[in-house]
Protein backbone atom coordinates (compact mmCIF):
# COMPACT_ATOMS: atom_id res chain seq x y z
CA UNK A 1 0.00 0.00 0.00
CA UNK A 2 1.14 3.73 -0.77
CA UNK A 3 1.87 5.75 2.13
CA UNK A 4 1.76 8.88 1.75
CA UNK A 5 3.99 11.46 3.86
CA UNK A 6 4.63 14.91 3.06
CA UNK A 7 7.17 17.89 3.53
CA UNK A 8 6.04 21.07 5.66
CA UNK A 9 12.65 7.55 22.00
CA UNK A 10 15.54 9.02 23.16
CA UNK A 11 19.06 8.31 22.23
CA UNK A 12 22.36 9.41 22.97
CA UNK A 13 25.18 9.61 20.32
CA UNK A 14 28.91 9.84 21.63
CA UNK A 15 31.22 10.79 18.63
CA UNK A 16 35.09 9.77 18.70
CA UNK A 17 36.20 13.56 18.69
CA UNK A 18 34.75 14.17 22.02
CA UNK A 19 36.45 11.32 24.06
CA UNK A 20 35.77 13.23 27.15
CA UNK A 21 32.40 14.42 26.91
CA UNK A 22 29.32 12.21 27.38
CA UNK A 23 26.25 13.18 25.14
CA UNK A 24 22.78 12.17 27.62
CA UNK A 25 23.03 9.06 30.14
CA UNK A 26 23.31 6.22 28.10
CA UNK A 27 25.68 7.12 24.96
CA UNK A 28 25.94 5.15 22.27
CA UNK A 29 29.52 5.31 19.84
CA UNK A 30 28.88 6.96 16.64
CA UNK A 31 32.60 6.35 15.00
CA UNK A 32 33.02 9.08 12.07
CA UNK A 33 35.64 10.01 10.37
CA UNK A 34 38.07 12.67 11.24
CA UNK A 35 37.86 16.13 9.18
CA UNK A 36 39.91 16.81 6.22
CA UNK A 37 41.69 19.92 5.71
CA UNK A 38 42.68 21.39 1.75
CA UNK A 39 43.45 24.90 0.82
CA UNK A 40 40.13 25.58 1.53
CA UNK A 41 38.99 24.71 4.29
CA UNK A 42 37.30 21.30 5.92
CA UNK A 43 35.57 19.98 2.81
CA UNK A 44 33.37 17.21 2.44
CA UNK A 45 33.09 14.59 0.13
CA UNK A 46 29.82 12.20 -1.27
CA UNK A 47 31.23 9.74 0.63
CA UNK A 48 32.05 11.40 4.05
CA UNK A 49 28.17 12.64 4.01
CA UNK A 50 27.03 9.14 3.12
CA UNK A 51 29.22 8.02 6.23
CA UNK A 52 27.87 10.38 8.68
CA UNK A 53 23.87 9.63 7.25
CA UNK A 54 24.64 6.07 7.37
CA UNK A 55 26.10 6.26 11.17
CA UNK A 56 22.87 7.81 12.30
CA UNK A 57 20.24 6.00 10.13
CA UNK A 58 21.82 3.08 11.81
CA UNK A 59 21.22 3.77 15.03
CA UNK A 60 17.74 4.79 14.52
CA UNK A 61 16.91 1.43 12.53
CA UNK A 62 18.49 -0.52 15.74
CA UNK A 63 16.26 2.00 18.05
CA UNK A 64 13.56 1.76 15.91
CA UNK A 65 13.23 5.29 15.58
CA UNK A 66 13.95 5.90 11.43
CA UNK A 67 10.52 7.42 11.02
CA UNK A 68 11.00 9.83 13.78
CA UNK A 69 14.64 10.52 13.01
CA UNK A 70 13.22 10.73 9.54
CA UNK A 71 10.92 14.01 10.04
CA UNK A 72 13.54 15.23 12.15
CA UNK A 73 15.81 15.43 9.12
CA UNK A 74 13.21 17.05 6.91
CA UNK A 75 13.21 19.90 9.79
CA UNK A 76 16.73 20.47 9.96
CA UNK A 77 16.70 20.61 6.12
CA UNK A 78 14.21 23.35 6.42
CA UNK A 79 16.48 25.26 9.01
CA UNK A 80 19.28 25.43 6.88
CA UNK A 81 17.71 26.15 3.27
CA UNK A 82 18.18 29.52 5.13
CA UNK A 83 21.44 30.94 3.81
CA UNK A 84 21.72 32.69 6.96
CA UNK A 85 21.53 30.05 9.21
CA UNK A 86 24.35 28.03 7.00
CA UNK A 87 26.69 30.86 7.05
CA UNK A 88 26.21 31.16 10.69
CA UNK A 89 27.12 27.88 11.06
CA UNK A 90 30.01 28.08 8.62
CA UNK A 91 31.69 31.10 9.97
CA UNK A 92 34.98 29.87 11.53
CA UNK A 93 34.92 32.86 13.68
CA UNK A 94 31.42 32.18 15.57
CA UNK A 95 32.34 30.48 18.66
CA UNK A 96 31.34 26.66 19.10
CA UNK A 97 29.51 27.76 22.18
CA UNK A 98 27.18 30.24 20.21
CA UNK A 99 26.61 27.40 17.72
CA UNK A 100 25.69 25.16 20.48
CA UNK A 101 23.21 27.47 22.35
CA UNK A 102 21.92 27.79 18.76
CA UNK A 103 21.16 24.20 18.53
CA UNK A 104 19.26 24.22 21.32
CA UNK A 105 17.46 26.54 20.19
CA UNK A 106 16.37 25.47 17.03
CA UNK A 107 15.64 21.90 18.81
CA UNK A 108 13.58 23.31 21.35
CA UNK A 109 11.22 25.34 18.32
CA UNK A 110 11.63 22.98 15.92
CA UNK A 111 10.74 20.04 19.10
CA UNK A 112 13.76 17.73 17.52
CA UNK A 113 14.48 14.31 19.31
CA UNK A 114 17.58 14.59 21.97
CA UNK A 115 19.89 11.86 19.34
CA UNK A 116 18.98 14.36 16.20
CA UNK A 117 20.16 17.75 18.46
CA UNK A 118 23.49 15.63 19.44
CA UNK A 119 24.00 14.73 16.01
CA UNK A 120 24.14 18.41 15.18
CA UNK A 121 26.75 18.94 18.04
CA UNK A 122 28.73 16.24 16.86
CA UNK A 123 28.72 17.47 13.12
CA UNK A 124 29.60 21.00 14.67
CA UNK A 125 32.47 19.82 16.63
CA UNK A 126 33.76 17.91 14.03
CA UNK A 127 33.12 21.36 11.69
CA UNK A 128 30.89 19.73 9.29
CA UNK A 129 27.78 22.02 9.56
CA UNK A 130 28.61 23.40 6.36
CA UNK A 131 27.62 20.06 4.39
CA UNK A 132 24.53 19.88 5.83
CA UNK A 133 22.71 19.63 2.83
CA UNK A 134 25.20 17.06 1.69
CA UNK A 135 24.06 14.69 5.02
CA UNK A 136 20.04 15.46 4.37
CA UNK A 137 20.52 13.64 0.84
CA UNK A 138 22.77 11.15 1.88
CA UNK A 139 20.33 10.19 4.87
CA UNK A 140 17.26 10.36 2.73
CA UNK A 141 18.96 8.20 0.21
CA UNK A 142 19.76 5.61 3.25
CA UNK A 143 16.20 6.00 4.77
CA UNK A 144 14.79 5.12 1.20
CA UNK A 145 16.93 1.90 1.30
CA UNK A 146 15.83 0.55 4.31
CA UNK A 147 12.42 1.02 4.48
CA UNK A 148 12.03 0.20 0.77
CA UNK A 149 10.71 4.10 0.07
CA UNK A 150 10.63 6.12 -3.16
CA UNK A 151 10.50 9.49 -2.99
CA UNK A 152 8.87 12.04 -5.35
CA UNK A 153 9.08 15.53 -6.16
CA UNK A 154 5.43 16.88 -6.99
CA UNK A 155 5.67 20.82 -8.05
CA UNK A 156 2.32 22.60 -8.58
CA UNK A 157 1.66 26.31 -9.08
CA UNK A 158 -0.65 25.57 -5.82
CA UNK A 159 -0.55 23.02 -3.12
CA UNK A 160 -2.22 20.16 -3.96
CA UNK A 161 -5.15 18.79 -2.35
CA UNK A 162 -4.15 15.46 -0.32
CA UNK A 163 -6.21 12.96 -2.83
CA UNK A 164 -4.31 13.99 -5.60
CA UNK A 165 -1.28 13.14 -4.02
CA UNK A 166 -2.17 10.16 -2.51
CA UNK A 167 -3.48 9.55 -6.33
CA UNK A 168 0.21 10.50 -7.23
CA UNK A 169 1.73 8.20 -4.58
CA UNK A 170 0.06 5.28 -6.02
CA UNK A 171 1.09 6.07 -9.76
CA UNK A 172 4.52 6.58 -8.89
CA UNK A 173 3.97 3.25 -6.36
CA UNK A 174 2.69 1.34 -9.51
CA UNK A 175 5.44 2.87 -11.61
CA UNK A 176 8.66 1.65 -9.53
CA UNK A 177 7.50 -1.52 -7.62
CA UNK A 178 8.72 0.58 -4.37
CA UNK A 179 7.11 -0.18 -0.97
CA UNK A 180 6.23 2.90 0.47
CA UNK A 181 5.88 6.32 -1.52
CA UNK A 182 7.03 9.58 0.29
CA UNK A 183 5.58 12.75 -1.42
CA UNK A 184 7.91 16.05 -1.58
CA UNK A 185 5.57 18.94 -2.36
CA UNK A 186 6.49 22.35 -4.17
CA UNK A 187 5.48 25.80 -5.24
CA UNK A 188 6.80 26.47 -8.97
CA UNK A 189 4.40 29.43 -10.69
CA UNK A 190 6.24 29.15 -13.43
CA UNK A 191 4.36 25.92 -14.26
CA UNK A 192 0.71 27.97 -14.84
CA UNK A 193 -0.95 25.28 -14.08
CA UNK A 194 -1.38 21.61 -13.82
CA UNK A 195 2.03 19.85 -12.21
CA UNK A 196 5.28 17.71 -12.59
CA UNK A 197 6.65 14.21 -11.15
CA UNK A 198 10.63 13.85 -10.51
CA UNK A 199 11.41 10.64 -8.70
CA UNK A 200 14.09 8.05 -9.43
CA UNK A 201 17.64 8.21 -8.15
CA UNK A 202 18.71 11.24 -8.34
CA UNK A 203 15.82 12.66 -9.28
CA UNK A 204 16.27 10.58 -13.06
CA UNK A 205 12.75 10.21 -13.83
CA UNK A 206 10.41 12.71 -14.53
CA UNK A 207 6.77 13.53 -15.65
CA UNK A 208 5.54 16.23 -17.08
CA UNK A 209 1.81 17.07 -16.20
CA UNK A 210 2.03 20.94 -16.58
CA UNK A 211 0.21 23.80 -18.94
CA UNK A 212 3.53 25.25 -19.45
CA UNK A 213 4.32 22.05 -21.16
CA UNK A 214 1.81 21.99 -23.39
CA UNK A 215 2.10 26.04 -24.04
CA UNK A 216 5.84 25.57 -25.08
CA UNK A 217 4.72 21.85 -27.01
CA UNK A 218 2.27 24.10 -29.37
CA UNK A 219 4.71 27.01 -29.08
CA UNK A 220 7.15 24.07 -30.85
CA UNK A 221 4.23 22.79 -33.81
CA UNK A 222 3.54 26.55 -34.64
CA UNK A 223 7.40 27.30 -35.20
CA UNK A 224 7.25 24.22 -37.61
CA UNK A 225 4.83 25.99 -39.70
CA UNK A 226 6.80 27.37 -43.05
CA UNK A 227 5.09 29.50 -45.88
CA UNK A 228 4.98 28.27 -48.97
Amino acid sequence: MASLRQTPTTLSLQSNFLPSRRVGTNPMTLRLPAPRRGAAGVRMSATVAATYAAALADIAKSNNTLDSTSADIEKIEQVFADKQVLEFFSNPTVGIDKKRQFIDEISKSSALQPHTANFLNILIDARRVDAIKDIVKAFEAAYNKITGTETAVVSSVVQLESEHLAQIAKQVQKLTGAKNVRIKTVIDPSLVAGFTIRYGTGGSKYIDMSVKKQLEEIAAQENTFTIG
